[in-house]
């Protein structure tokens, strides 16, 4: 079956990210990626409300401390480039939530093995975060930081250090680039300390899924990123199969960031209060990402294009991890979700772990942003040790309101950031 350039014609459930040609995966990947960094949009927030700056930078350090170390060496087996070198932590930052092409316009130099810059050339976090004042730029760009630069380098290696030649607050005002940085492998330093919790999020399922192969069902592009960096790498250059599997692994860091930011609040707070800010914080970034996906595929508010938004949204990947299906009847759309590592996780730190046969905000807000009518209410019928649930259209009903998550994840520009087109696939294998 020839592969999709977008998904204009009729809903098919037997649609998967391997559905997509490699262009269309390519625009779908800036979309992932930009979607798993607005998800603290949705979820530091809410710890500030209730606990204070002073609690939602910690936790934002402890989040990042706890996930990115894991899914850094995620991706580097993923694609072939493991390794202990500057070129290897370079690598990484071209394909982490962290730092979402575009949105974060990293530029890289490496001058050799143990010693590179990079520098944004334009950084929207800094322009959501500027107009809030001096101290919250500070926060984000010193304090949250240092420690989580080094702690991805650290995947790479134990002594790898990031640090400032310059960075925000900016001096004089609109100094470009925003900031600039170097990485190096000090020899004689000590070596990094990683957060306890990363031991923690490494025993999930979510962290041991197997790597994903990159076999292609399309010519071209690399099968890997085993070669030489590249400076101007963009997701256009991978062939078909290696885009499927870093768009796997993208959904993969997305969880264990969520399972982080659980682990953090709960040791601070509680676990009540890890579970309420971790389906507020769900419920609002699933919400943007129907938003974008519902933009990105260009499909209207009918029962049909919800249910596409629910097949390629980044939540409900990999597979391999939640065994997610999504069927349309004309007119109602039926969900399911069997037994499947997602939910055999032996903690309440998941987003999947608050799913039960109930009706979750988050699979409402997926539903009621693309159509406020939309209803989700517990399916009559499930298969064996499954969940699942109907999405219909009810005009007489309430429609579905936006919960105050949604608006703060639509603070800022992310929310609404235009990603372009800026290389065409490769040709060569």
């Amino acid at each position: 079956m020839p592969l999709r350039e977008d998904y204009a014609g009729p809903f098919d459930p037997e649609v998967r990210l391997a559905s997509f040609s490699r262009q269309a995966l390519a625009d779908l990947g800036r979309e992932y990626l930009l979607i798993g960094h607005l998800q603290d949009r949705a979820g530091l927030p809410l710890v500030m409300m209730r606990f204070g700056d002073e609690a939602m930078t910690q936790i934002s350090i402890e989040e990042w401390m706890a996930a990115s170390p894991i899914y850094s060496e995620r991706m580097q087996k993923t694609l072939g480039f493991v390794g202990n070198d500057v070129e290897t932590v370079f690598k990484n930052l071209q394909l982490d939530i962290g730092a979402p092409p575009q949105f974060m316009d990293f530029q890289f130099r490496l001058d050799r093995p143990d010693y590179g810059e990079f520098w944004l050339a334009h950084c929207g976090a800094l322009m959501d975060v500027e107009p809030f004042g001096e101290d919250r730029v500070r926060a984000m760009c010193h304090d949250i930081e240092d420690p989580t630069f080094d702690a991805t380098a650290a995947a790479t290696h134990p002594c790898m250090k990031v640090r400032p030649i310059h960075r925000p607050p900016r001096i004089p005002e609109h100094r470009m680039p925003h900031c600039r940085w170097m990485v190096y492998i000090d020899g004689e330093g000590v070596e990094f300390e990683h957060h306890g919790n990363l031991e923690i999020n490494a025993r999930s399922r979510a962290a041991r899924l197997p790597i994903a192969s990159c076999a292609s069902s399309e010519a071209g592009g690399w099968p890997d990123y085993a070669g030489p960096f590249d400076p101007g790498f963009q997701l256009e250059d991978l062939s078909h199969g290696a885009q499927v599997a870093v768009l796997e692994e993208t959904a993969i860091q997305i969880h264990l960031l969520a399972r982080a930011l659980s682990m953090s609040v709960t040791d601070r707070f509680g676990a009540k209060d890890a579970a309420e800010i971790g389906r507020d914080q769900w419920t609002g970034i699933a919400a943007l990402a129907a938003e974008r996906l519902q933009r990105w595929l260009g499909v209207g508010d009918d029962l049909e294009s919800i249910a596409k938004v629910f097949q390629i949204h980044p939540h409900f990947q990999p597979r391999s991890y939640l065994d997610f299906g999504v069927q349309w009847a004309g007119d109602r759309i039926h969900l399911t979700l069997g037994p499947c590592a997602g939910r055999e996780e032996e903690d309440p730190h998941s987003w999947c772990a608050g799913l039960d046969s109930g009706v979750h905000p988050a699979l409402e807000a997926i539903a009621g942003v693309i159509n406020p009518a939309a209803h989700v209410v517990p399916a009559t019928t499930t298969t064996e040790g499954g969940l699942a649930w109907d999405v219909m259209l009810d005009p007489a009903q309430d429609p579905w309101k936006e919960p105050p998550s949604l608006a703060l994840a639509r603070v800022g520009r992310g929310a609404t950031f235009s990603l372009e087109r800026r290389r065409l696939p490769r040709s060569d294998a």
